[in-house]
């Protein structure tokens, strides 16, 4: 599923969520108590060595210069200056014995959002 962000003015990155950060990020919306219609802005940052760092916050809306989408329902929020970072990447979710989080790497394996 290709999901739109934005509009024809606003570059933005193609951005892929596995279903498992798919359910990740809908896991935070349930629990987080925000009525029906909340989301989750991704603000996401360099933490050097090639890896990054996501804040992640259960929102009611978008905030003023955010972009917006959904992907099966879920409502994402994607700050601007986040954008540059995830062009071409694929977020997902691991839960391992040596790591649980999101990750961030290069391909598709999921569900597709296109920034344009």
């Amino acid at each position: 599923m290709i999901v739109q962000f934005g509009g024809p003015d606003i570059m933005l990155p193609n951005l892929t969520v596995a279903p498992a950060a798919e359910k990740f990020l809908r896991r935070i919306v349930c629990f987080s108590g925000l009525p029906s219609g909340a989301g989750v802005r991704l603000c996401i940052s360099s933490g050097g060595c090639s890896e990054y760092e996501a804040e992640l916050i259960a929102v009611t809306a978008a905030q003023s210069g955010d972009e917006a989408a959904e992907i099966n329902g879920l409502r994402l929020f994607l700050p601007a200056q986040s954008g540059i970072l995830l062009d071409g990447l694929t977020i997902d979710f691991v839960d391992t014995p040596e790591r649980s989080g999101l990750t961030f790497s290069k391909g598709a394996q999921g569900e597709g959002a296109t920034w344009a």
